[in-house]
């Protein structure tokens, strides 16, 4: 079988769950089967790269459009299915599959309907991203939810799928690369105190990630703990400015260090940080399934997480780490926005407070991701679904 994987990011340029999903999924394919990649960016080693730059100074969404053209253009003849990741690399995968007459799977790793607030980066580009990906997923052979609170959001977004073509197969964590460590010296460079208790936030700075609520829970953590953010790339000025008001306003107010780390770390930095923490928080309004919280627990680190989508097929409550319930939507009140905060903070001192459980939690979790998220096991399942694509295609 030779399979062409679509995709906006792929080493050494990633910067979300989808990036670090077909970076770890690609090489363990590769074992099974012949893979191409096509992805977006500056040209690199292992796959050919389209530059998001036609035309030039456009929309972002018109740009990743013209990236996706070329993507057709350069998949190689012969092959017999083309893989799709996020509504960037959709469209590439909807006209390469009429193209060259192959079946198109999907891999689901979020949903343009339940993010409204891309609007705010991509303007009318929101409006093309979700045609894009609703077409998309009409003409699918095949769709991968990468977790089972995914299926369900996949068929309530897009009702006249046939449920059938809809499967699961969850992200996974590579424990040979995130294990827990004892070095320290990324910790103090970045102004960590590895000997004091810590919470420790990594992603970017979105209305998805749910940043603005962590730092307003600071207020409420023990006077000793740290937090500790690896947090960059805002999705537009005006959220990176708020977030950076908010910043400044809990770190002029607490003793403890509040560490913000704007520059994304190379992979083994963050397993240090990961391992350093007491605490890896998670405060999502919207996660399909969410890589990061497998990183901390695969170092071993007790997760508290937002009670949504895929989070809790992840974090076990009260077994690897603590899910808290009232995640905020666009609907909710001051009051109840106030109230899920409280109730974070209170999650993250229990662990704080009681290092025991906080150990034993996180060699739960660190266990959990051997058994269950391993991605040669993952490798097989998508293999499988290829091949029930192929069938469907006819």
């Amino acid at each position: 079988m030779y399979v062409s994987v679509l995709t906006r990011e792929y080493p050494p340029t990633i910067y979300g769950g989808a990036g670090v999903h077909v970076a770890q999924l690609v090489p363990q394919l590769r074992t099974l089967i012949d893979v191409d990649v096509q992805c977006m960016g500056e040209p690199r080693e292992g796959a050919t790269a389209h530059a998001e730059s036609f035309p030039e100074g456009a929309n972002g969404a018109l740009r990743a459009f013209g990236a996706d053209l070329s993507m057709v253009n350069a998949i190689p003849d012969g092959v017999d299915l083309v893989h799709s990741h996020t509504w960037y690399a959709n469209l590439a995968g909807l006209l390469a599959g009429v193209f060259h007459n192959v079946p198109h799977v999907i891999s689901a790793h979020s949903l343009e309907p339940d993010r409204p607030w891309k609007a705010e980066q991509l303007g009318g580009g929101y409006r093309l991203s979700s045609w894009a990906e609703k077409t998309a997923y009409d003409a699918a052979d095949a769709i991968i939810a990468v977790s089972d609170g995914m299926r369900t959001d996949v068929l309530r977004a897009y009702p006249e799928l046939d449920p059938d073509k809809v499967h699961v197969v969850r992200n996974g964590v590579d424990t040979d690369e995130f294990h827990p460590v004892t070095e320290t010296d990324v910790c103090r460079d970045i102004g960590m105190d590895p000997d004091r208790p810590s919470v420790v936030f990594v992603g970017r700075i979105t209305r998805q990630k749910g940043l603005i609520h962590l730092v307003h829970a600071a207020t409420e953590l023990d006077p000793e703990t740290q937090l500790v953010l690896l947090a960059g790339a805002p999705d537009t000025p005006e959220i990176g400015e708020q977030f950076k008001a908010a910043f400044e306003e809990v770190r002029s107010s607490r003793q403890a260090p509040v560490v913000w780390v704007q520059q994304m770390l190379p992979r083994p930095s963050v397993r240090q940080v990961l391992s350093a923490a007491t605490v890896f928080a998670c405060p999502s309004v919207y996660e399909p399934l969410g890589i990061v919280n497998l990183e901390a627990m695969a170092c071993a680190t007790p997760v508290v997480a937002s009670r949504v989508g895929g989070i809790p097929e992840v974090v076990v409550d009260r077994s690897t780490g603590h899910l808290v319930d009232g995640v905020p939507t666009d609907s909710s009140t001051p009051a109840e926005i106030a109230a899920f905060e409280s109730s974070f903070a209170t999650a993250i001192n229990d662990l704080t407070r009681n290092v025991e459980r906080a150990k034993a939690f996180g060699a739960a979790g660190r266990q959990r991701c051997i058994d269950e998220f391993s991605w040669s096991r993952i490798a097989e399942q998508t293999v499988e679904v290829y091949r029930a694509a192929i069938r469907r295609h006819g």
